[in-house]
């Protein structure tokens, strides 16, 4: 990417706690544990609400105990900031969850588009057998909240192989909904 100022990779170390499998989780960890997992390469003009941070993530493929390789997810500390990605290789899927647990899962492939309205969780997951890169923009000053998830047990669903080429989601069991006080937050969470 031209005139990229960001850059940061995540290895599998660093997704620990993500996957249902622990014993999977650990056998990866063993294997690849400090290889990387997914990386963004990204341009910041400025951090006004007009300037609009542009990048580039690339996520490997492969699952742990049948779930797919998925990235960290958040939301925008300023939560009435959307987002838009551009799929340009491979296949895979924005999970996208509300405040109160509403989800949606939209698949992203090359040339498709994926709008994440303002106020949604959303993380990415490669469910294709090669890398999923994807191009995104949003507001420069939006802000990521990475615990949002991990306050909530989790995401709702989780993404999973269905052993015929595709892939189902299943309730996450560890989830818990969000505190009328959290949910108030995060909507009033604008700037």
């Amino acid at each position: 990417m031209g005139n990229a100022d960001g850059h940061y990779q995540k290895r599998f170390a660093d997704l620990a706690g993500l996957y249902a499998d622990s014993a999977a989780f650990d056998r990866l960890m063993a294997e690849r544990g400090q290889e990387v997992a997914y990386e963004v390469t990204s341009y910041t003009p400025g951090q006004r609400v007009s300037d609009l941070i542009v990048g580039v993530t690339r996520m490997e493929p492969g699952n742990v105990g049948g779930e797919y390789f998925l990235t960290r997810g958040h939301i925008h500390a300023r939560g009435d900031r959307p987002e838009i990605y551009y799929g340009q290789a491979g296949r895979g899927l924005m999970q996208m969850e509300s405040p109160d647990g509403e989800v949606r899962i939209v698949e992203v492939g090359p040339q498709s588009i994926c709008y994440v309205p303002p106020y949604w969780i959303h993380r990415s997951i490669n469910i294709g057998s090669a890398d999923l890169v994807m191009m995104f923009a949003y507001p420069a000053d939006s802000g990521q909240d990475y615990g949002i998830i991990e306050r909530s047990g989790g995401m709702r669903v989780r993404i999973l192989d269905d052993g015929q080429g595709g892939w189902k989601q299943v309730e996450n069991p560890d989830w818990r909904p969000r505190s009328k006080d959290e949910i108030v937050s995060i909507l009033g969470a604008a700037g």
